[in-house]
């Protein structure tokens, strides 16, 4: 079943605009302006994702909430960054290819890993929060691994995945 939407908080909404509409390319659909239950205030923004979900963030304004917060998921979890993530579905390596080429452009660091059974690469949005785009390339299920690794079965690891890290021109 599809997801309706995911919402996130953050402190710097404009910078969080221009990423999601610029590098992700995602349309900004929807604002809704609500009176908080401490008396504040919240614009709650909803960006069309192109596949029927969107991606929603909150900008707060509320003498409740404190003014500096974590916004990064992981950094908030006391977690590495590479742990809690946003992936969105690429068509194609054609069009991961456009999306990374289109990330290093605007001055963004990609790292691009080739899993051997999907291809992703990932860039930090403003609020460092780590995202994704990845595409399938091979099969994907596999549920009698999955199931003996929820069991506790130890098992061999998967192949370490071909990565690489484009970085934009310092000149």
């Amino acid at each position: 079943m599809p997801y309706h939407h995911l919402a996130l908080a953050v402190r710097d909404m404009k910078a969080v605009h221009d990423f999601y509409t610029g590098a992700m390319g995602f349309e900004l659909v929807r604002a809704e302006v609500a009176v908080t239950p401490t008396g504040g205030r919240a614009r709650h923004y909803f960006y069309d994702t192109g596949g029927g979900e969107m991606m929603a963030f909150w900008e707060l304004d509320d003498p409740e909430i404190p003014r500096e917060f974590p916004t990064g998921i992981s950094a908030a979890a006391g977690l590495p960054d590479w742990v809690n993530h946003i992936a969105f579905r690429a068509r194609d390596l054609e069009e991961l290819r456009k999306i990374r080429d289109r990330w290093v452009g605007l001055g963004l660091e990609v790292v691009e890993m080739d899993h051997h059974w999907c291809h992703s690469i990932y860039t930090k949005d403003p609020s460092g929060n780590l995202v994704e785009f990845c595409v399938t390339t091979g099969p994907v299920e596999d549920r009698d691994r999955a199931l003996r690794a929820l069991a506790g079965e130890p098992l061999d690891p998967d192949p370490r995945p071909r990565i690489s890290v484009h970085r934009p021109d310092a000149g």
